[in-house]
C-alpha cells in the first residue's frame, strides 16, 4: 500500500465515524473517454486578477485559462494545459491589492500578457466561463476583441446553488462545500477549481454543475428599462427587482430589470398598469450568452 493510499484510507476511517469531515487538496482530474461518436466543445474558464474594480480605470495584472473538453449534456471528459501570465500595469499595484490577490509588484516587473497569444488561445473555445463572469467579461472584452465574439456562462449566478443546498457562492466556499481545498489567490487555480466544481454532480439533482451552467447559459432574457419611470415610484421597482443604471454611455440612465423570455409579456404589463398607467413601449434588450455580462449591454 502506498502512503497516498494509506493516507486515503485513514482519511475514510474517520469520515466512517461520522463525528470527521475530511477536506483533500484539489487533484488533476482524470481524462474519461467519450463513448464514440460523442460531440464535444471546447470550453475555456477564464480569472483575472486586476488593479481595482473599474474596469475602464483598472488594469488586468494576472491571467488565466483552463480549457476542457465537455459533451452537450454536460459531462466534463478532459481538462488541458492552462494558459497563465502575469502582466505590469502602469501604476504600482496598491498594498490592499496586494493584500487581495498576492500579486506584488516584484512579480510583475517587466511581465507581460500578448494580447496575440491570449486571442490565440481563446479562439477554439465554444464557450467562456467565469465565476463572476460580470466582472471577468468587461475587463477581458477590453483587452482582447476574441472575448467578444464568444458565449459567455457565469458559475457564480448561472447555477442555482442553493437548491442544491449549498448556503454561499463564492469559490473558496464551494470547493470546501464540495470536499476539496486549493491554492486561493492565484488566477489558475481559482479556473481548475471552477472546472472541478462544474463537473461534480451536485449533491441534491444529480447533475453535473456544468449540465446546469449550460441550462442557464442557453436561456434567452429580456431586459426592460422603465426609461422616465415617475420618481415617486421608485421604491415600487426597487422592491420588484429593478435596478439603476446610473452609468454614463449609450444605455438610459433608468431602471431596468433582466427576465426570463416566458416573463416578458407580464412584466411590460405590469410597467403599463401599474406604473406608467397608459399603454407605453418601454426599451428592451434581447440578451443571450454572446453578450450577457458585457459593456455592451
Amino acid at each position: 500500500m502506498t502512503s497516498s493510499d494509506h493516507l486515503e484510507t485513514l482519511a475514510q476511517t474517520l469520515e466512517a465515524t461520522e463525528d470527521y469531515r475530511v477536506i483533500r487538496r484539489l487533484k488533476p482530474r482524470p481524462r474519461t473517454v467519450p463513448p464514440p461518436g460523442t460531440p464535444l466543445r471546447l470550453g475555456l474558464v477564464v480569472d483575472v486578477e486586476t488593479t481595482g474594480l473599474d474596469p475602464q480605470r483598472d488594469e488586468i495584472i494576472e491571467l488565466a485559462m483552463t480549457p476542457f473538453n465537455y459533451g452537450l449534456d454536460g459531462t466534463v471528459f478532459s481538462v488541458g494545459d492552462s494558459f497563465q501570465g502575469l502582466r505590469q500595469p502602469s501604476e504600482p499595484i496598491a498594498p490592499e491589492i496586494t493584500a487581495i490577490t498576492g500579486i506584488t509588484n516584484e512579480m510583475v516587473a517587466g511581465q507581460i500578457i500578448d494580447p496575440a497569444a491570449v486571442a490565440t488561445f481563446a479562439a477554439p473555445a465554444s464557450l467562456v466561463i467565469a465565476h463572476n463572469a460580470a466582472f471577468d467579461r468587461r475587463f477581458l472584452e477590453r483587452f482582447s476583441d476574441v472575448f467578444s465574439t464568444k458565449p459567455w456562462a457565469c458559475s457564480l449566478s448561472q447555477i442555482d446553488w442553493a437548491a442544491e443546498g449549498f448556503e454561499g457562492t463564492k469559490l473558496a466556499y464551494l470547493a470546501q462545500a464540495a470536499g476539496f481545498f486549493y491554492d486561493r489567490h492565484r488566477a489558475m487555480h481559482d479556473c481548475l477549481a471552477t472546472v472541478e466544481l462544474l463537473a461534480m454532480r451536485l449533491p441534491r439533482s444529480g447533475v453535473t454543475g456544468l449540465s446546469r451552467l449550460l441550462d442557464g447559459a442557453r436561456a434567452v432574457s429580456w431586459r426592460i428599462w422603465a426609461e422616465n419611470s415617475p420618481f415617486d415610484l421608485k421604491d415600487v421597482l426597487k422592491a420588484r427587482g429593478y435596478r439603476w443604471n446610473g452609468d454614463p454611455g449609450p444605455q438610459p440612465r433608468a431602471w431596468y430589470i433582466d427576465v426570463p423570455e416566458a416573463q416578458r409579456e407580464a412584466e411590460l404589463r405590469f410597467l403599463r398598469t401599474e406604473i406608467y398607467r397608459y399603454e407605453v413601449d418601454p426599451p428592451v434588450r434581447r440578451i443571450d450568452a454572446y453578450d450577457r455580462f458585457s459593456d455592451r449591454i
